[in-house]
């Protein structure tokens, strides 16, 4: 038994769970761990805004599949942590958020950068709208069951961040170590939960009778490290695949059976084949609003009329949106291989519906063919498919991309093949602008050894420049491209569409010429990456190569045409907007 302080207990305890990175930002209130964690093999990632950190950390955990740690100090750095934290917790991924406060003798006396105006010591109570569980640990003799309890739930269920908030004087308390040995030898990953052989034979035999299945897959197989399950089972079972956003890339995008995305920003073969489903199969999806053309019949989805096998980890998540037939609650990894298993025994032949793959590959030539004028148009700013196109062909098939929001986040789901499951990082349901840039941070120090891209808006990589000195200050090959088209592109457009003008959506000037704006390339040279601003559309591609070559931090600037997604699907805004008149999203 040995006797050190709690600050340097949890670092032991986060080295015997192998973490490798703690994100965050000092601050009085935690520097008591930063000393602990001098002296260990941890890594500290220090940003210059904690946003930045909670993002990074997000990126982190969706290449690695754990759950990554952020280190905060109190009030003002928690709160500008929380956007990143909300984001990750909307897209289920596990975070464990260590926060300092206040010392304990200090409650209900305001002292400094305290939030008590509603409770005394009610810090933590901020996070609780958005992550699975937040703690106050007042006691030190208690932070080796939290931080235990704290990790398996963040990567249990439908994972997602959990708050540890610790008063700096638990931090600096000196205690044995008897409490952190008697969980030592607890499992480090729970068991997830499967499905049994009979409900698998229900679902295989419900789908082999279908006229007209399809498989709906979201987020949770990616989460669930799945991809290899699902493509098996689609296989066998000739099930063409449509998904969600967060579902792009569950399986690589150039396989047979692969629709493409749904929803209003979906393809037209995707929700027609959705809307003609007699069954369709969902895993890990909650049937979220863009990807379900808000729910408005005709568009994407026709339930009732479609029938629904459901199988997900949440429960609540079952029926939240369309009724369903079968719901199964399990993990998607362990519910494939028994599907997998029983359609083998079942139907050893399989099902091959090589219509339904002719079709697919039919639609997909001849939308190739409608976006050649695009995606090689010399036009300067650049068409926004060109722009895709060409990062395509400069990357290699396991690069990670990283999105933002707009056409970088709706376009690449639309239009971007994804060659490898799990390399595509999206902000999928609080859809934060800022997530892109950070995140690649966090996805290349999770795997140094692949190209890491972040594709983003010049609205969005203006959110947190200051995560290029991070980058910088780390020596990460991370090329970021800036798709500037000078505005808040998809808020103009809509805002254009519906009432006619851009005000308070468009920066002054041009995207070739900004009136007073800032210049991406100049600003990434001033924190010590490499800044490249293209002025001529077959710079680009050249440029690509030349920025993957180096091995530098990289900031592209491409001027770009402020044109809209195209769309096929629905969003009730149009209605709340422009009730009864015919008015689309792409009007200009």
């Amino acid at each position: 038994m040995t006797h050190k302080t709690v600050a340097e207990h949890i670092v032991d305890f986060l080295e015997r769970r192998d973490v490798r990175h703690v994100f965050g930002l000092c601050g009085h209130t935690n520097i008591a761990v930063l000393a602990a964690l001098a002296e260990s093999p941890i890594d500290f990632v220090t940003v210059r805004h904690e946003q930045i950190a909670s993002h990074a950390a997000d990126g982190y955990a969706r290449v690695t599949g754990r759950a990554s740690v952020v280190l905060s100090h109190l009030s003002p750095g928690l709160t500008n942590c929380a956007t990143g934290v909300a984001n990750a917790a909307l897209d289920c991924i596990p975070m464990v958020v260590i926060a300092g406060d206040i010392p304990t003798h200090y409650y209900g006396k305001h002292p400094h950068q305290e939030v008590n105006l509603h409770a005394d010591a009610a810090q933590w109570e901020i996070y609780r709208p958005f992550v699975k569980r937040a703690w106050r640990v007042d006691r030190a003799d208690l932070m080796a069951e939290v931080l235990e309890k704290a990790f398996h739930l963040a990567e249990s269920g439908q994972p997602g961040p959990v708050l540890v908030n610790v008063p700096m004087d638990v931090f600096s308390a000196v205690i044995a170590s008897d409490s952190f040995d008697r969980i030592a030898g607890n499992t480090r990953t729970l068991k997830r939960p499967s499905m049994d052989e009979e409900t698998a034979a229900e679902i295989v035999t419900a789908l082999a009778q279908a006229d007209q299945p399809v498989a709906y897959v979201g987020g949770g197989i990616l989460l669930a490290q799945a991809s290899d399950e699902l493509r098996d089972f689609a296989d066998h079972m000739g099930l063409p695949i449509a998904h969600s956003l967060m579902g792009k890339g569950a399986v690589r995008d150039d396989h047979p059976l692969v629709l493409g995305m749904t929803g209003f920003w979906g393809t037209e073969l995707t929700n027609q084949t959705c809307l003609k489903a007699d069954y369709v199969f969902a895993v890990g999806t909650r049937f979220k609003e863009a990807d379900c053309s808000s729910w408005y019949p005709g568009y994407t989805f026709n339930i009732p009329g479609s029938k629904v096998i459901h199988i997900d980890i949440e429960p609540q998540e079952i029926g939240r949106n369309y009724p369903t037939e079968i719901g199964v609650v399990a993990d998607a990894k362990a519910a494939l291989r028994v599907l997998n298993r029983v359609a083998r025994r079942m139907y050893p032949d399989g099902f091959d519906r090589s219509e339904k793959k002719a079709e697919i590959a039919e639609f997909r030539k001849t939308f190739k063919v409608s976006n050649v004028e695009m995606q090689t148009s010399d036009a300067f700013p650049m068409m926004p498919e060109r722009i895709l196109a060409d990062t395509r062909t400069a990357l290699p098939e396991d690069a990670i991309i990283t999105t933002d929001v707009g056409w970088n986040k709706n376009g690449v789901g639309q239009q971007f093949d994804i060659l490898t499951p799990g390399s595509i990082l999206t902000p999928g349901g609080f859809a934060t602008m800022g997530f892109g840039p950070p995140a690649a941070i966090g996805a290349k120090l999770a795997a140094p050894d692949r190209v890491v891209i972040s594709l983003v808006g010049d609205g969005g990589f203006g959110q947190n420049p200051s995560m290029l000195t991070t980058a910088v200050e780390l020596d990460l090959a991370i090329i970021w491209v800036v798709m500037n088209n000078n505005a808040f592109g998809t808020i103009a457009g809509l805002q254009k569409a519906h009432y006619g003008l851009t005000y308070g959506t468009t920066f002054p000037g041009s995207a070739a010429e900004p009136t007073n704006g800032p210049g991406y390339a100049d600003i990434a040279r001033a924190y010590g990456a490499d800044g490249v601003k293209i002025t001529a559309a077959d710079q680009l591609l050249p440029a690509l190569q030349a920025a993957i070559a180096s091995g530098r931090p990289t900031v592209l600037d491409v001027p770009m045409i402020n044109n809209p997604t195209p769309t096929t699907g629905h969003w009730n805004i149009l209605d709340i907007y422009s009730p009864d008149q015919d008015v689309s999203h792409v009007a200009t």
